[in-house]
């Protein structure tokens, strides 16, 4: 379909300068969760300049986590943002890499679509970038697209490209360019630095984009006179050149922004009649997040803790619990391979955590440092939540130390073990490519009367998004519930175990799947939740007790 005919959703383009990581997932976030406060129907996409085809066998030291949407799309972490700002749930449409793009133009050669014709990146890589925007923004009054990466980049090139012929197409009433660049203090010279940002902006103004808004990351006040000199260097008005100060808690950014106007100027330029803004659920969540009653230091038993990307989800649904809780959360992340040096004191390693999570994860590495912190879970009464791989241990380390089976033992990590409690799912037997083919997305699980994961979730059909090629062997099932592990969430068949818990721990519940995929700031993932009310409460009795 031609973007003639496209001209009822309205275009944000968010793009970047001068270095990566400067937030632009997070802009567009806010944007969208401000445009969403006055009604609007939004969507959120991100176009990645990488030639891989998706994040799912890249890795997590170099990409950060990978997010899983409900249709099982492998997606950049940015997505996940997204999600927790707005109230989209996203799909494989709305991440988008080159790889992706160049991967369905030669399909379509191969196809004899083209006819014969010289395949060029103009028009037919261009072209196939709106088609996917288009489909992205199907049912949207605004969509809001990240371009990866920063602007002068080789990779960006198509992309930007795009951007210029949607606005020479669509109208500049019809599309809007944000530009997020940074503004760097020098501690020699005391001062803030504006030539970064006219650079950057004289790049994309070469490619032939005029930014709108200049959003500009600083570690202080960016004082007036700066954002006069950027104006008038960049063609932007002075009152469209916003400040994005580091702030403490990521979800004080919608209301930052609100503050700035960001919302009005976006809804002013695209010439759009909106409801006054409801921002009273950010404004009750900050006030929340400003006023803790106690802090609560969670372990995170990680393999990949050297990039803190590599949890990201985890950690964002600890801070909704906390906000759920009104507790601040201290996150501290322990590498699993100090766990298992047989030097290493476990009980005092993780005598200070109130609460344990073991999260998900590939090979064999750490494994047994992440099994004897289950053991300490286990023992010490300390609440604990185990995800996907988390899950898979706990049931190992219950079948070694309760069963009494040493030789318990996953079959991804020793094929040839003579107690294989986790093996290879069925579906997963035959298949030799790693790329999207592990078990993904959202499933249904029936939780069981009388558990904890049914108390914690308030209804009995559920459904959670998954990452993963091996399972509960269900050979083991009938041993471990007579000796108290309660498989208490199961795929609607029976074939498939969700959910165990211990019934005589305070908080000993793990997942096959992940929960930080669908947990929000405005609505508290429930296993999250509890956990850390567990926690609260362990706290409470011990100080009684003191």
């Amino acid at each position: 379909m031609s973007s003639s005919k496209r001209h009822h959703t309205k275009f944000i383009f968010v793009t970047g300068g001068v270095v990566s990581s400067l937030g632009k997932g997070l802009i567009s976030a806010c944007a969208g969760a401000l445009l969403e406060t006055r009604g609007l129907r939004v969507r959120l996409s991100k176009a990645d300049p990488y030639i891989n085809v998706d994040p799912g066998t890249m890795s997590p030291f170099q990409h950060g986590e990978v997010f899983v949407t409900d249709d099982g799309a492998e997606t950049d972490l940015d997505i996940g943002h997204y999600e927790r700002f707005t109230q989209a749930s996203l799909t494989r449409h709305h991440s988008f890499s080159t790889g992706q793009i160049y991967d369905a133009v030669l399909t379509k050669e191969r196809r004899g679509d083209y006819l014969g014709r010289t395949v060029q990146v103009v028009p037919h890589i261009t072209s196939q970038i709106k088609e996917n925007i288009f489909r992205a923004s199907e049912g949207a009054d605004i969509s809001i697209i990240e371009i990866g990466g920063t602007v002068g980049d080789i990779e960006s090139l198509p992309f930007l490209e795009t951007i210029r012929q949607l606005r020479y197409e669509l109208g500049a009433q019809n599309v809007l360019c944000i530009h997020l660049t940074l503004v760097p203090y020098i501690a020699a010279a005391k001062e803030l630095k504006t030539k970064p940002t006219q650079h950057s902006v004289k790049e994309l103004r070469s490619i032939g984009i005029q930014p709108d808004i200049l959003v500009c990351r600083a570690d202080r006040h960016v004082p007036d006179e700066l954002k006069e000199k950027m104006a008038l260097f960049c063609n932007v008005p002075k009152e469209q050149v916003v400040e994005a100060q580091d702030v403490d808690n990521i979800y004080k950014l919608p209301l930052v922004m609100h503050d700035q106007g960001l919302d009005q100027m976006i809804v002013d330029h695209l010439n759009m009649w909106t409801r006054s803004p409801d921002l009273s659920p950010w404004e009750q969540t900050v006030a929340r997040l400003s006023s803790p009653q106690g802090k609560v230091r969670v372990g995170i038993i990680g393999k990949y803790i050297d990039v803190a990307d590599s949890y990201k989800s985890i950690e964002e649904s600890l801070v909704h619990a906390g906000i759920a809780n009104q507790h601040a959360i201290d996150p501290v992340y322990i590498d699993s391979e100090d766990l298992q040096n047989s030097e290493c004191d476990i009980a005092s390693k993780l005598a200070g955590c109130d609460a344990i999570i073991v999260p998900g994860g590939f090979g064999n590495r750490g494994i047994e440092g992440k099994l004897r912190a289950i053991e300490f879970a286990r023992t010490q009464q300390v609440p604990f939540l185990g995800i996907c791989l988390g899950m898979q241990l706990a049931v190992i380390e219950f079948a070694r130390n309760v069963l009494e089976y040493p030789q318990a033992h996953s079959i991804e990590f020793h094929d040839q073990c003579t107690e294989p409690v986790i093996h290879l799912m069925d579906t997963q037997k035959n298949v030799a490519s790693k790329g999207g083919t592990m078990r993904l997305g959202a499933y249904p699980c029936t939780l069981q009367a009388g558990s904890k994961a049914l108390t914690a979730y308030q209804q009995q059909e559920i459904s959670e998004r998954h990452r993963h090629r091996y399972e509960f062997n269900l050979r083991y099932k009938e041993v471990c519930e007579q000796n108290g592990l309660l498989i208490s969430g199961t795929s609607p068949d029976g074939s498939l175990v969700e959910v165990i818990e211990l019934d005589s721990h305070p908080w000993f519940v793990a997942c096959q799947f992940h929960p930080e995929l669908k947990s929000k700031p405005l609505a508290c993932h429930p296993l999250f939740r509890e956990l850390i009310a567990a926690a609260i409460q362990k706290m409470t009795h011990e100080d009684k007790d003191t």
